[in-house]
């Protein structure tokens, strides 16, 4: 089993046959303060699942802080069905994280680990202070040039 697809977003949802639907990709969240409050976060994954991995497996999804401490932990089963031959199986798994609470700014990560080997660390990069939008409505900027992730309806709140 392996993760071909990991990311988080504003929203997303799995239709009936099956087909992802992604609102909203970003890597990081700016703050006006800490600790900062996001209202939803949604963690996508898609399973690449073939026929040796059939069965019950257990899931592990942990938030780790910069410092490396243990923020939020899920742990799960996924039933894998049979599947035929060489045949691939991708398998789209969305969760919706409501109102994480990040305590300072740095370098958080999600890691996913599938009977116990990790199968993927995704990064995200809280950073904070005196980012309000400009005039104008755009963002203010990071430190690279880069504009600094504002959430619908505003920043995170504190």
């Amino acid at each position: 089993m392996t993760i071909d697809l990991a990311l988080l977003c504003d929203a997303a949802t799995v239709d009936p046959a099956g087909k992802l639907n992604v609102l909203g990709i970003f890597d990081r969240i700016h703050a006006a303060e800490f600790p900062a409050r996001h209202g939803r976060l949604c963690l996508v994954l898609r399973l690449e699942t073939r026929a040796a991995d059939e069965g019950e497996r257990s899931a592990l999804i942990r938030l780790l802080s910069p410092g490396g401490e243990e923020q939020v932990r899920l742990d799960g089963r996924i039933q894998v069905g049979p599947a035929t031959g060489d045949a691939i199986s991708r398998i789209p798994q969305v969760l919706n994280l409501d109102g994480l609470v990040f305590p300072e700014p740095g370098t958080y990560r999600f890691e996913v680990s599938v009977d116990g080997t990790r199968l993927v660390t995704l990064p995200l990069i809280l950073s904070g202070g005196g980012g309000r939008p400009r005039p104008d409505g755009t963002p203010p900027t990071g430190p690279e040039g880069v504009p600094l992730f504002f959430a619908p309806g505003g920043p995170a709140e504190a």
